[in-house]
């Protein structure tokens, strides 16, 4: 979205097109009314990524109608987050969508090719933390970044991770990913030279209060340059990441 205003500029400053054209071709409404749902076509010219659909909570045929009006709009990728595998299948019948199950992602369209600053590390404590790491790396791979993935290099076993200590000095920003204590956040935070991302998952026995320690350990961390997410949001966390690593990159 943002080369094709680039492009309609440039030919604007050359003379091929009259102010009216350009004028005519920036128009287009901010949003789409489509009744149950009001589709932001101008994300991606105010924040350089296309809106992306939370699947959870939204019925099939709601998703399909908001996925025909971005497909309308010209969005190229479209990005689903939380989606079942029932809704999945039924998906597949109208588009070509390839369902990441492990992160419960759907990706409709070409994910854009890597670019950016350098690579981002996705990290986790344990296997357990898996699927919101997999949201987390779909999400950045889907927006255009080389995601490096550390799994189950948790602090239970230290030396997991200062095996993977030249994933970790060579990263741009990092995700750190962690149940129980949450400990990992600061430990990676204490090693890295580049932003870290935490997210707390709701994985751990019962005084881990569904992710509540782990984020409060997060939020309370020692080492700089550590920023928090919610619980579980592996989305947020890859879009963070992808913003992260595109500063200062022409699109």
């Amino acid at each position: 979205m943002q080369n094709d205003i680039r492009d309609t500029l440039e030919a604007l400053s050359r003379g091929d097109i009259t102010v009216e054209d350009a004028l005519l071709t920036l128009k287009t409404k901010p949003f789409e009314d489509i009744g149950f749902a009001k589709v932001d076509t101008h994300r991606a010219i105010r924040q350089g990524v296309a809106e992306v659909i939370f699947g959870s909570g939204k019925t099939t045929e709601q998703i399909k109608g908001i996925v025909n009006t971005m497909l309308e709009a010209g969005q190229k990728t479209i990005l689903i987050t939380r989606l079942s595998e029932e809704s999945a299948g039924e998906l597949k019948k109208d588009f070509e969508l390839d369902y990441r199950a492990e992160a419960r992602i759907g990706i409709i369209g070409k994910a854009a090719e890597a670019s950016g600053l350098g690579k981002i590390v996705v990290a986790t404590g344990g296997t357990s933390d898996i699927p919101v790491a997999e949201e987390a790396a779909v999400t950045a791979e889907s927006f255009g970044n080389e995601v490096v993935r550390l799994y189950d290099v948790g602090v239970a076993g230290l030396h997991r991770l200062l095996a993977k200590i030249d994933d970790i000095m060579s990263a741009s920003v990092i995700i750190a990913i962690a149940g129980m204590e949450g400990a990992l956040a600061s430990v990676i935070g204490g090693l890295a030279d580049c932003p870290v991302i935490a997210v707390p998952t709701s994985v751990g026995y019962g005084a881990s209060f569904e992710g509540l320690s782990a984020l409060l350990s997060m939020l309370n961390s020692c080492a700089s340059g550590v920023s928090v997410v919610n619980i579980d949001n592996g989305f947020g966390a890859g879009y963070l990441a992808h913003m992260i690593n595109h500063m200062g990159v022409v699109k």
